[in-house]
């Protein structure tokens, strides 16, 4: 049974929290154009389809297909998924990851932490979105760049062990300059 009211409630829910968070980092523009593209047919409709509530309806679009079309419009449209970020290697031949410029590596952390908020409700602590990252590490290994993932779980890892308050202000810090790791 479809539910596009819920899945409306839902995207719009998460988009206010990624924009609150984004204003947080210094990089409002990215809020505001963040996942405009879930509004489209081609991503609203399963969507509301295979809504659950408690994870992504593209969990839902892959067990009755096997893949998600969804998914794949959505990544192919919006920077700051890593899956963007992917190329062809002509010395490897194979699919590689691309480095993330750094407003997307932001606006992917904003992301993650509101993504968090909305699929936990009352069960999210700040360690939640390193959990999910860490838990799904070795699917990603192939497909998201060395360095954007030590950069990501960085974040991630300054969420869960100093809170929001000191990670917004450190990325507010390295947003224009420096690397996100220290050191480097």
């Amino acid at each position: 049974m479809a539910h596009p009211i819920k899945h409306f409630i839902t995207i719009t829910h998460h988009r206010h929290k990624v924009i609150a968070n984004c204003f947080r980092a210094g990089i409002p523009i990215r809020g505001l154009l963040h996942d405009l593209s879930k509004y489209s047919p081609t991503e609203f409709i399963p969507g509301a389809k295979y809504f659950q509530g408690n994870r992504s309806p593209n969990e839902g679009e892959r067990e009755a297909y096997g893949y998600s079309k969804a998914w794949m419009h959505h990544k192919g449209r919006n920077r700051h998924h890593f899956e963007y970020w992917t190329d062809y290697d002509k010395v490897t031949k194979r699919m590689t990851g691309i480095k993330m410029p750094r407003k997307y590596l932001i606006e992917m952390f904003c992301d993650r932490v509101a993504a968090s908020k909305i699929y936990n409700k009352d069960k999210y602590t700040d360690s939640k979105p390193l959990e999910y990252f860490l838990q799904a590490k070795d699917n990603r290994i192939s497909v998201i760049n060395d360095e954007t993932s030590v950069e990501i779980g960085y974040l991630l890892r300054m969420l869960a062990d100093k809170g929001e308050k000191e990670t917004f202000k450190y990325i507010r810090k390295i947003r224009r300059k420096g690397n996100v790791v220290k050191g480097e």
